[in-house]
């Protein structure tokens, strides 16, 4: 599968749906050390390296890495409570960027991007985007970013403000409470003018 992931694939994500299984822990653990292409890992992902203790440890990746926690699955993977997450969101998003030599998108109101060195808020997005789905839609704008070629911290930092102007866009026409994940892809166009018109 490796080799023709190097050859196909100019970025990868995985976690969404992904279930849970001893295959599903060998398979992100040999992707996240091995696979040299640039790897965006979400949700069932992290879940799966947090029940092998992956958090804690130091990983040397073969290629771009990208993981966008939410609260609770960065809490799972440090064996933290989210309310010690969240108490020091900077502190741990770098600490896991630093370990694994990777950038983290540590999402939630004020998300945090870092690649251990550098870091950012954005404060694009609102809590109408609380709702299922709308982090597999920033995986998706994440790793299309990725794929066009982005340096990983430039990606991350652009996808997460175009996603969270989006949501605020869509807000702005039906409300926040209103709001569905199948919403934000219909308001990316106008996000992307904003960036546009201001290079």
């Amino acid at each position: 599968i490796l080799g023709k992931l190097r050859r196909g694939m100019d970025a990868l994500a995985i976690g969404p749906g992904l279930g849970s299984s001893s295959g599903v822990s060998t398979l992100v653990e040999d992707w996240l050390c091995s696979l040299p292409n640039p790897l965006l890992l979400d949700a069932d992902a992290l879940n799966a390296l947090a029940e092998k203790g992956w958090g804690r440890r130091e990983v040397r990746p073969a290629g771009p890495r990208l993981v966008t926690p939410h609260p609770g699955e960065m809490a799972r993977l440090l064996g933290l409570s989210a309310a010690v997450v969240q108490s020091d969101r900077l502190t741990h998003a770098v600490g896991l960027a630093r370990r694994w030599r990777t950038t983290v998108v540590l999402k939630g109101a004020g998300t945090i991007i870092t690649d251990g060195q550098r870091w950012a808020i954005n404060r694009t997005g609102n809590p109408g985007m609380a709702t299922g789905g709308t982090g597999d839609v920033l995986s998706g704008l994440l790793v299309a970013l990725l794929a066009q070629g982005l340096e990983v911290f430039d990606a991350a930092r652009l996808g997460v403000w175009l996603h969270g102007m989006a949501g605020d866009l869509a807000a702005a026409e039906w409300s926040e409470p209103g709001l569905i994940a199948s919403d934000l892809p219909r308001f990316l166009g106008a996000a992307w003018r904003r960036v546009l018109a201001n290079r």
